[in-house]
């Protein structure tokens, strides 16, 4: 987004799941956002700032994404986000989805090849470190407290974690891995063909 123009906007930042059920299970979704866009839109809405909606086993409100290219049934589907873009268009409004590429959920099929197998290429997708002496390579501390370093299990090893013990932080030195994360960011932009931006955390 332009800076300048940015500066002329109004944003309103969305936690779907708390924000509006569009479907009667107790849990807001996309459907819910759609639904109350006009009431958006009247207010002066111009930017709507969408927590993440990806696949996600919710251990930090979504932040941890075992699937990049997935929304989260409990949000609805593809369509039910590239409808509220499209109808958010119409109304002169932009949808910006917080992305993160910091780290990714454990349960990310990276992470379980490289906890799987030592000699995977994913294993270099993210940041393993030998024990020193039975104790971890440092003393640093998460931003959710505790040690940034979780045990491997079965193994004198340790992997790097920003923040919970079950969002293993990203290898930016990876060429590889920094290729399939722009692969990514050009397929959404691909497939949201209509005024969508993107925020990107942990870059």
């Amino acid at each position: 987004m332009d800076s300048q123009k940015g500066k002329q906007e109004i944003v309103y930042q969305v936690y779907p799941k708390s924000f509006c059920d569009g479907n009667g299970d107790g849990i807001g979704d996309l459907r819910g956002i759609l639904k109350r866009l006009d009431y958006l839109n009247d207010l002066g809405v111009t930017v709507l700032w969408i927590c993440p909606v990806y696949a996600s086993p919710m251990d930090d409100n979504g932040y941890d994404i075992s699937d990049y290219y997935a929304v989260n049934p409990m949000f609805g589907t593809m369509e039910d986000l590239e409808k509220l873009i499209y109808e958010a268009g119409i109304r002169g409004m932009k949808i910006m989805m917080d992305l993160v590429l910091n780290h990714t959920s454990d349960e990310h099929l990276w992470f379980q090849n490289a906890l799987r197998d030592q000699k995977s290429r994913y294993r270099d997708y993210y940041i393993f470190k030998k024990s020193r002496e039975g104790r971890p390579p440092s003393n640093l501390r998460s931003v959710f407290g505790g040690s940034v370093w979780e045990p491997v299990e079965g193994a004198e090893e340790y992997y790097f974690h920003s923040f919970s013990k079950r969002q293993p932080d990203l290898n930016w030195e990876n060429e590889d891995m920094r290729k399939e994360l722009y692969e990514m960011i050009r397929w959404w932009m691909e497939r949201m063909d209509c005024p969508a931006v993107f925020r990107i955390q942990g870059m």
